[in-house]
């Protein structure tokens, strides 16, 4: 009976200690417009911060049932809601993806709620999401609904049936490319060359994007390998972005001249100037990778 008891004892320290540890997970939530957009734009660091045992997520804001060329409506959004599970697996992160209709995304009252939603539901320390600036109008508006919410996760009234936040999280921009009104700052970027090939393996599960759709919009549709087996090799060309001058810089604040100059692939981020605004110390405990 000593020895019964003294187990259960020490199963019961043991499953304090592991649930004490699951509440300090650092947590990070990435939302994006379309069920590939999060993996494309923060999927490396995703799956370096998995690695490290935070709690990642992925929220697809629409269910992208426009996003092909022969195929739309409910057959398309469960195909690449099937594609996004899979990839979730490959990246190692949960992803959810909600039922608003691709390319018809509205800043509405009731889409911001679902967004400020998923984020106390998540607990998050991290938001990371588009800048309300690029091409897409699914993206343009998924970056005003996150900057909507930012402050809004915290106020107890909104939303009541979700409790609210206790902190704010610390809001992140994607990199993009686009000029105005404002360029994209790189106040993080990181290194995530150890996993590209990682990151490549979990896209080649959005197969309706990566193969289909983007090669025909964006006109390389013939340049798709037809050997399955060729194709993240394709990818890996095809998916890869060039370090910036500006990025460049980043990293070599971050990880040291040396190590920078190192770094084939990265990843980077803008501080959102809503939310909790971090010093680079407080960078550098959300992003341990960071420290040099």
């Amino acid at each position: 009976m000593r020895k019964l008891a003294s187990l259960l004892s020490l199963f019961a320290v043991t499953l304090f200690a592991a649930s004490a540890q699951n509440e300090n997970k650092v947590r990070i939530i990435m939302i994006g417009a379309h069920p590939d957009d999060c993996d494309q734009d923060g999927g490396g660091t995703a799956i370096l911060l998995a690695k490290m045992g935070y709690a990642v997520k992925f929220v697809s804001v629409t269910n992208g049932d426009a996003g092909h060329q022969t195929m739309g409506g409910k057959e398309l959004a469960k195909r690449r809601y099937d594609e996004a599970q899979e990839a979730g697996k490959r990246f190692g992160v949960t992803y959810d993806v909600l039922d608003n209709h691709d390319g018809k995304l509205e800043p509405s009252l009731e889409v911001r709620m679902q967004v400020i939603r998923k984020i106390r539901e998540w607990n998050a320390d991290v938001v990371i999401a588009p800048r309300p600036n690029d091409y897409h109008p699914d993206h343009r508006y998924t970056g005003v609904l996150v900057q909507d919410a930012a402050y809004m996760v915290a106020v107890p009234n909104i939303a009541p049936e979700t409790p609210a936040l206790k902190k704010n999280p610390v809001f992140l921009y994607f990199q993009d490319g686009f000029q105005r009104p404002n360029p994209f700052r790189p106040d993080i970027a990181i290194d995530i060359t150890s996993v590209f090939p990682q990151k490549i393996h979990a896209l080649d599960a959005h197969v309706s994007q990566m193969y289909e759709w983007l090669p025909w919009i964006g006109h390389y549709l013939d340049q798709v390998p037809a050997n399955k087996a060729d194709r993240e090799a394709w990818l890996a060309k095809t998916r890869s972005v060039a370090i910036t001058p500006a990025v460049r810089a980043s990293l070599e604040k971050w990880y040291g001249k040396n190590k920078a100059a190192q770094v084939q692939q990265a990843e980077a981020f803008e501080i959102c100037e809503y939310g909790t605004q971090p010093t680079d110390e407080d960078i550098k405990r959300l992003f341990p990778m960071l420290a040099k």
